[in-house]
């Protein structure tokens, strides 16, 4: 009977502990690893590249007409140049700040020219600056766009795409902002203040003067806007496309080819507050309008042009101004690296409802966040987000000591027992509910539970996720070093065993980059299975032998900050159960299991 038990509880465990290794390999694994590289040669040939596209890009925006006013409609499409001849297409205010270089077009005021002076394409110092927009005619149009739209059929003339601004300086930066005005000849002047912080934030302040005989009504509108759909990880635990919150609406979640599938490629929400714009997996670039507003939010495609637009855009409700009256209006646009501290300051200062979310925590968001708080303490106390993975892994051990505690000590009674159980099975050998009559009552009186040896890893498995999303989605995470040859726990151990660990010039296929600390993991693995007497039953002790093995090779791909912490997770095991069963008067196995293996050798 007791073997039964043992059995259930060991294949369970095992089973849980598949489950999570192979939902992990089946998300993210081998074919992951090899697309992620191609990803990140791709990026790296976009940013050197000097050599246009063969297929032409659209000029403008492609969404539909919404009612009450008209978000700007694409235009004939450009043929496709380099990225420093489009931006020398058009005049332009430079933008330099302590986060962010790049230019301001003034045809159209587009932001459209945005780099990431903070991060580089590698973990090599000399790799290219992340390049996060293009203007319009590049290879790859990216851009923010803010301007006015007047009731349909109007013949106001109103500062579009075309639109040629004057500036009363040419450089913009953290602490001088930039005006811009128009006069559309008609009585409307437009004054237009773009100042920007030393991070991502712009802020854009439009001033409308009527001073002309009749009353008009403008439409505000602000638009993200992509042309062309970008590489992506296709991770199933990590959404990369069109996002947003509209009100008091979820966060809204729209990968590219399922924004396709939409109804006429359009998805539209009424709300009050909130924000919207397209997310890639370190970097997003979103249009927040004034929070008190009323508009119409939508996520829309063109897929009559190619290659397709994907756009986000905002339209608010009309604004009448009547002659000698004008209005102030702000919008911001976020452009920049999805920093956990920086957005939520920003959530905070400005009121931007769920802001935070443009990062995806996912559904265990009441675990992943505060976990991602604890480990950044911590780094910032240490400087090494590897040493405040270490640190965490042991509150985390100490936060659950107890349930650990009871479950070990369970399976030290367990094991007390054992000459009990054998007996039992003697005295009725053929009577199975005997057997499990008289077990229960041993159970019972010693206080085991027979179940207790699965609670650790139960208990671990959302812990384990929670971690495996914090390293694999937090912009803290990407390229931050560890000690040694780790210099990105966001990515697997680049060392390899059958390249004897890059003492041999050959690069292994990515099924066989099993690193150094994969296979320390599975030692640490191999001595955990070896506190606990080897199993008399061939299954189970064929299934001890061969686990550690199996999760040494299936770990190999998991981001090394993942590994680390499974491999110290293990050795706290080791010493917690060795200290535990000591206490219980229980044998320690491990060091007769050992020397059992070396005298077989």
């Amino acid at each position: 009977m007791v073997n039964e038990t043992n059995n259930k509880n060991l294949y369970l465990a095992i089973a849980l502990s598949v489950l999570v290794i192979v939902g992990w390999n089946y998300f993210y694994g081998f074919p992951q690893a090899q697309k992620a590289r191609q990803v990140q040669a791709q990026q790296q040939a976009q940013v050197t590249s000097n050599t246009p596209q063969p297929q032409g890009v659209t000029g403008a925006a492609s969404p539909a007409i919404i009612p009450g006013g008209a978000v700007p409609a694409a235009g004939t499409p450009e043929a496709t140049r380099t990225r420093q001849e489009a931006l020398a297409a058009s005049p332009r205010i430079t933008l330099d700040t302590r986060s962010l270089s790049g230019s301001i077009d003034l045809k159209g005021a587009r932001i459209d020219d945005v780099a990431l002076k903070n991060y580089r394409l590698t973990t090599d110092p000399n790799s290219p600056i992340i390049e996060l927009l293009s203007p319009s005619g590049s290879p790859h149009p990216y851009y923010a766009e803010v301007g006015f739209v007047g009731q349909p059929g109007s013949t106001m003339a109103l500062p579009g795409a075309d639109t040629v601004w004057t500036a009363d300086s040419d450089r913009l930066t953290a602490e001088k902002p930039v005006t811009l005005s128009y006069d559309n000849g008609q009585g409307l002047t437009f004054h237009r203040t773009i100042s920007v912080d030393d991070q991502y934030l712009f802020s854009i302040k439009d001033t409308v003067e009527n001073k002309g005989s009749a009353a008009v009504t403008l439409f505000p509108y602000a638009l993200i806007s992509r042309h062309g759909k970008p590489e992506v990880s296709n991770y199933a635990v990590l959404h990369e496309g069109l996002i947003g919150v509209i009100g008091d609406s979820h966060v809204q979640e729209i990968k590219y080819d399922a924004m396709e599938k939409e109804t006429d490629g359009t998805r539209t929400l009424d709300g009050t507050g909130g924000w919207i714009g397209i997310t890639d997996k370190y970097w997003a670039t979103a249009v927040v309008p004034e929070q008190n507003a009323a508009f119409k939010g939508r996520f829309s495609v063109n897929g009559a042009a190619q290659p397709k637009t994907y756009q986000t855009d905002v339209l608010e409700d009309g604004k009448d101004l009547a002659p000698g009256q004008s209005i102030d209006l702000t919008t911001r646009v976020f452009a920049g690296a999805k920093e956990n501290n920086t957005i939520d300051k920003y959530q905070a200062e400005f009121g931007i409802k769920n802001f935070d979310l443009m990062i995806d925590w996912g559904w265990f968001y009441f675990i992943t966040k505060p976990l991602f708080k604890v480990l950044d303490f911590f780094y910032k106390l240490t400087g090494n987000f590897g040493v405040a993975i270490l640190i965490v892994t042991v509150l985390i051990k100490g936060l659950f000591f107890p349930l650990a505690s009871r479950s070990y000590l369970s399976m030290a009674k367990m094991k007390n027992v054992q000459p009990q159980l054998a007996a039992i099975k003697e005295r009725f050998p053929d009577d199975k509910a005997k057997q499990q009559e008289a077990t229960m009552e041993i159970y019972k009186r010693e206080k085991i539970n027979p179940v207790a040896g699965c609670l650790p890893m139960v208990v671990q498995i959302p812990v384990f996720f929670a971690l495996y999303k914090v390293i694999f989605i937090t912009i803290e995470m990407r390229h931050a070093p560890f000690f040694g040859w780790i210099k990105d726990l966001s990515s697997p151990d680049p060392t390899s065993v059958f390249n004897l660990f890059g003492l041999i010039p050959w690069t292994p296929p990515t099924p066989l980059m099993i690193g150094v600390w994969p296979l320390i993991m599975g030692v640490s693995m191999f001595l955990q299975m070896k506190m606990n007497p080897t199993p008399p039953d061939p299954v189970q002790k064929t299934m001890f032998t061969w686990m550690p093995v199996i999760f040494t090779y299936m770990l190999s791909s998991f981001p090394s900050g993942l590994v680390i912490y499974w491999t110290w997770n293990n050795t706290l095991s080791v010493c917690q159960q060795y200290l535990i069963m000591r206490r219980a008067g229980t044998k320690v196995e491990l060091w007769d299991n050992l020397s059992g293996m070396f005298r077989r050798t």
